[in-house]
This record gives structure tokens, sequence and C-alpha cells, in this order.
């Protein structure tokens, strides 16, 4: 299963208040997302959000199509709040409130994956058979 990075700079010294604002977070409505026309496109199976200093990373963990990770979320309540509660504290303004604004700072804050490593893709386990 793959994962996927989401960079946020923000104002270092607001680490404490940043964590708070992710502790009421509204998670999604359901893992599940759909593709562009409706059909099953893969599920979130788990996110993490990490901050040091001026930098906040959102791990995702998810199957299927990332690209439609970014339509569900932007469709979610809870990440448009989540996203208003943040603003005052992002280093770089910007417009997330339409689906289409969201989408493409989804996709420009997307990290690049230089490797990920499962034990399913460990030498030492046989493959089943």
């Amino acid at each position: 299963m793959p994962y996927a990075a989401i960079t946020y700079r923000i104002k270092p010294g607001n680490e404490d208040r940043i964590a708070e604002i992710f502790a009421g977070f509204q998670r999604v409505d359901t893992p599940d997302f759909a593709g562009k026309t409706g059909e099953t496109a893969g599920r979130l199976l788990g996110t993490g959000v990490f901050i040091k200093d001026d930098v906040l990373v959102r791990v995702i963990h998810y199957e299927g199509d990332f690209s439609a990770v970014a339509r569900h979320m932007a469709a979610q309540k809870g990440v448009h709040v989540l996203e208003e509660k943040l603003a005052p504290f992002l280093a770089e303004e910007r417009d997330t409130r339409s689906a289409q604004g969201f989408a493409e700072y989804f996709r420009n804050a997307t990290m690049r994956s230089v490797a990920q490593l499962t034990v399913d893709t460990h030498p030492s386990v046989a493959p089943a058979s």
C-alpha cells in the first residue's frame, strides 16, 4: 500500500497550537473514495501528521488512485474547517476554499517519493505461493 506526503510551511513557534488544531480534526465521512465517474477508486488506510520548526508533513497511507484522494478530501467539511483554522499559522497564504483550489494545493504540496519499503518488499520474505 503506497504512502504520500503533503507539506505545509508554517510560522515557527506555533507547533503546540497546530497540534491542538489537528487533535480536533473531524475525520472523513468514509475512507472509501471514488474516481471522476463515480467508480470505486481506492481507500484511505491512515494518516499521520508530523511537525518540526517551520515544516508540517501529513503522511497519507492509501490504496488506489492517489489523484482521487485530493477530490475526496476537498469534499470533506472537516478538511475545510481544519484549513481555515490553520490559515493564520501558514507561512504562505493559499486558497483551499474551493475544490479546485484545494486540489491544486494538494498537487503542488505533494512531496516526491524516493523510497517506499514494506515488509512485502523485504528480500528475506518469501513470496506467497
